[in-house]
């Protein structure tokens, strides 16, 4: 029915905004926020003990705080053990886990060769134990995920913006180009939103490579492709524009169980 139609229309604007709020950096949307005191969860919930090893799929429709309900466990702990952020930005095909991931633990510096030094500090001699330093090495920044596929760049043009870790306005890479411009798929996968509903973002597509890996292309003047549809890498899939932005450009972002990476690390160097 005609009177349908508009209610159709929110609830897909709704999903749109659970799938990518927090993507493109200018848009101001909530998500998800953390029941608040008059919620009838309380203020004081003890911490959640989950079930480590166990993960839930997010399916449309689901918030955060939903999938905690259900799974018996606090949303803040829920956020905690998958590392989101307000707005905790949760989207359709990713693995949520339900339970602190069990780390390896941090073993005893090994002695010297030869050392039997005993508890009291002295070696077996009775000598005094030769000092050790307890200067830490200096980290070792972390290698970034592999995809296990090729990249390639979705859009020739000028880098206008670099992704900046821990910043909500820069969670991409932002290509100059001319209007009409090909938008590519950055690899093969399949479309799982292909709409214009969050403010900010323009003609807006994502891309779901496998289960831990996801592209979104925004700012396009037309999309070429629709949910559902298979994409290749190369393929277009979009027109380039400025919808939801000061100049025609594209928007890309690649991100890993739903948490952005840099997407320089991936593409090919220039």
């Amino acid at each position: 029915m005609k009177a349908d139609r508009p209610v159709r229309h929110l609830c897909r604007l709704l999903v749109a905004a659970l799938l990518l709020a927090a993507l493109a950096g200018c848009g101001k949307s909530t998500v998800v926020r953390s029941p608040s005191a008059g919620s009838g969860s309380g203020t004081s919930q003890a911490p959640s003990q989950g079930t480590p090893g166990k993960t839930v799929v997010v399916q449309r429709g689901d918030t955060l705080y939903s999938l905690a309900r259900a799974n018996g466990v606090a949303v803040a702990d829920l956020a905690r053990w998958n590392g989101l952020q307000p707005p905790y930005t949760i989207y359709p095909g990713q693995r949520l886990q339900l339970g602190e991931r069990k780390g390896t633990g941090t073993a005893a510096a090994p002695r010297p060769a030869g050392s039997t030094a005993s508890a009291g500090g002295t070696a077996a001699s009775g000598k005094p134990a030769a000092s050790t330093s307890t200067t830490p090495a200096p980290a070792t920044p972390a290698a970034p995920p592999s995809s296990g596929f090729a990249w390639r760049w979705p859009a020739q043009g000028v880098l206008l913006n670099t992704f900046v870790p821990g910043n909500n306005t820069r969670q991409g890479i932002d290509i100059g180009g001319t209007s009409g411009q090909e938008v590519v798929a950055a690899a093969d996968g399949v479309v799982v939103y292909s709409g214009a509903g969050l403010v900010g973002y323009g003609e807006l597509i994502i891309v779901k490579h496998n289960e831990q890996w996801l592209s979104a292309y925004g700012h396009n003047r037309a999309r070429l492709v629709n949910e559902g549809q298979v994409v290749k890498a190369g393929q277009q899939i979009a027109e380039m524009g400025r919808t939801g932005a000061a100049r025609d450009m594209l928007h890309f972002e690649i991100r890993y169980n739903g948490k952005p990476v840099d997407p320089l690390l991936y593409l090919p160097k220039k």
